[in-house]
């Protein structure tokens, strides 16, 4: 008896277990979807597209719970990198990676938190087609399994953005088709140009960081070949080009985003500056605020005009990822292709390169979508009312991503502040890349011969 007794028990004991599992997993499937999307960025633009979508599609009940960090002092990658390993509640949905490191995220150390494309609903292939979207951004944004997983809204082709009244006074015209002949193709061209304005008084860049940007973007190789560091030609060359800019006086001797270097953009440098190297936003969001006015006649807004460089290269860039591990993949997937890949006029590429994101009258900025740029109007007053796509759209298939690592943000800040200590005459040239090499070594885990 006592026995059937405990076999009731125990019959009992595991029925109430069996129910107790069964209510907690209708618990678990009544539980509502996590309707909240964390967004990581280094600015408040991808925020603010955000806040654009769900305007647009009201029925897109995600709350967007939105983390910015500077790059400032490096304090955005390790903060992103801490929150992408945690996988909790808060861990990013989507994040963002500028150009200058992006590859640490699709192709280097952190490409693994990385969703291919594809796994959020995205027909890639199709959208890439439809869209035309610029290749370098694509070669960047692709993993090394060959997927898809980051691609920016921006194409950051360069031009030389020039001086209209100073074209007249050296050349006689400020034609753009003239100008290209003069500063280019190739460098020897554009310092004979340098030659022709300074004996005018004139200094053809700002400072050597002007001219940095467009030997780094058109280099042929990256700083790391073969898993060692590497200087290419054109980019050891900079140091006899930096060192020769100031010996002729080319410049002001300014060093980018220094108060000297807006200065030198309404004429309140040493000398009068005829240009700078550029992709479209350093108009938008540099040049027209530093101009010293906000209409044609105005300091030196309206007095610019754009024209092909002396080399292709493209400078900066933000490209959108989403994290694997993400519960809202579908959600993301909605939101990454309306931002990347979406070519209609309801796309934010189309407000984007039209200025209308916020209502008429806005920014307008050139768009990776090839399929968008042809049907945007790219005229600015800022430029003399010149059509700024028609040549910041084939600049940017002379853009290359082959050249770029996960590292360029660091080794490029060692590169330059060597260049310089050469060019001053405190360093001899081979000192300098020694030192260079031994700050790699010192500091970043690649081999240095």
């Amino acid at each position: 008896m006592k026995r059937n007794m405990r076999i009731v028990v125990s019959l009992l004991l595991i029925c109430c277990m069996s129910l107790s599992l069964f209510a907690a997993g209708q618990a678990e499937a009544a539980k509502p979807a996590r309707k909240v999307i964390n967004l990581w960025s280094f600015t408040d633009e991808v925020p603010k597209m955000l806040e654009k979508y769900k305007e647009l599609n009201p029925d897109f009940d995600y709350e967007i719970n939105t983390t910015i960090i500077a790059t400032t002092d490096g304090a955005y990658q390790p903060a992103l990198d801490q929150a992408l390993a945690s996988s909790g509640e808060n861990a990013p949905d989507i994040y963002c990676a500028e150009s200058a490191f992006v590859l640490k995220y699709t192709q280097g150390d952190a490409a693994h938190f990385a969703a291919p494309y594809k796994d959020l609903g995205i027909d890639v292939d199709a959208k890439l087609k439809e869209a035309d979207i610029a290749q370098y951004t694509v070669d960047i944004g692709t993993n090394p399994d060959g997927d898809l997983v980051g691609l920016g809204y921006q194409a950051t082709g360069g031009a030389f953005i020039y001086r209209r009244s100073i074209a007249k006074d050296v050349w006689g015209t400020d034609d753009p088709a003239v100008i290209t002949s003069k500063v280019g193709p190739g460098w020897d061209k554009f310092f004979k140009a340098a030659e022709d304005l300074k004996k005018k008084g004139y200094g053809i860049i700002s400072g050597d960081g002007d001219i940095w940007h467009a030997i780094e973007g058109s280099s042929e190789k990256g700083w790391i070949v073969d898993g060692k560091l590497y200087i290419d030609p054109d980019r050891e060359a900079f140091l006899d080009v930096a060192k020769m800019l100031i010996d002729k006086g080319y410049h002001n001797d300014t060093r980018d985003w220094t108060d000297a270097w807006f200065a030198d953009m309404k004429d309140a440098g040493e000398k009068q500056i005829f240009g700078f190297f550029g992709p479209a936003w350093l108009i938008n969001y540099v040049m027209a605020g530093n101009s010293g006015g906000s209409a044609p006649g105005e300091g030196t807004y309206g007095d610019w005009a754009v024209c092909e460089p002396p080399v292709g290269f493209f400078w900066g860039g933000t490209w959108v990822l989403a994290n694997d591990k993400s519960p809202v993949k579908d959600a993301v997937g909605e939101i990454i292709e309306w931002i990347t890949l979406d070519s209609s006029e309801t796309g934010l590429q189309y407000y984007w390169a039209n200025g209308t994101l916020n209502g008429p009258g806005g920014t307008k900025d050139t768009v990776a979508s090839g399929t968008v740029m042809s049907k945007s109007d790219g005229t600015l007053d800022f430029l003399g009312g010149q059509d700024m796509f028609d040549v910041f759209v084939p600049a940017g298939k002379f853009a290359t991503g082959t050249n770029k690592t996960q590292y360029d943000e660091t080794i490029n800040m060692y590169w330059r502040d060597q260049v310089r200590e050469y060019s001053y005459g405190n360093k001899s040239r081979s000192q300098a890349i020694a030192d260079f090499k031994q700050q790699v070594a010192d500091n970043l885990a690649i081999d240095v011969d």
